[in-house]
């Protein structure tokens, strides 16, 4: 599967099975993603392949951890390193996915207009044990 920015400068494979989806609602995907919520999923990092534009992605991170990381050109957020193993995916980048969001994150701080459907997993924080969490999204469980 393939994925590319708005302009085309930043693009990337995933191989192999797409692991399940979710959104996160907490107020800094909000501001990232414009919207109600940021639309991911998390892949191992031997799965994962850059096939263009490194040079143009830039980071912003703030004093808690969070970072955005993003194409110089567009803004499009792009893939980024999740610990050592793994790489965090927009899935927006990403077309023909053969995977449904199975997860809500950080739904205490949703926006009061949004509506997350229903899913298999749904938390009002982020997970405590995300090793877990990522385990989840890799596994064969479906509603």
């Amino acid at each position: 599967m393939k994925g590319v920015c708005n302009c085309g400068a930043v693009s990337f494979t995933v191989t192999g099975n797409m692991p399940k989806m979710y959104q996160c609602h907490c107020s800094l995907c909000q501001k990232q993603s414009g919207s109600a919520s940021n639309a991911s999923t998390i892949v191992n990092l031997s799965s994962f392949k850059w096939t263009s534009g490194t040079d143009t992605i830039k980071q912003w991170k703030n004093e808690s951890g969070f970072n955005s990381h993003f194409c110089k050109n567009c803004g499009s957020p792009t893939p980024n390193a999740f610990g050592s193993k793994y790489m965090w995916v927009p899935v927006g980048l990403m077309k023909n996915i053969d995977s449904t969001i199975e997860a809500h994150l950080c739904l205490a701080s949703k926006s009061t207009w949004d509506s997350p459907t229903k899913a298999l997993r749904n938390y009002q924080e982020i997970p405590e044990d995300l090793e877990k969490f990522i385990q989840f999204l890799h596994s064969n469980e479906r509603a």
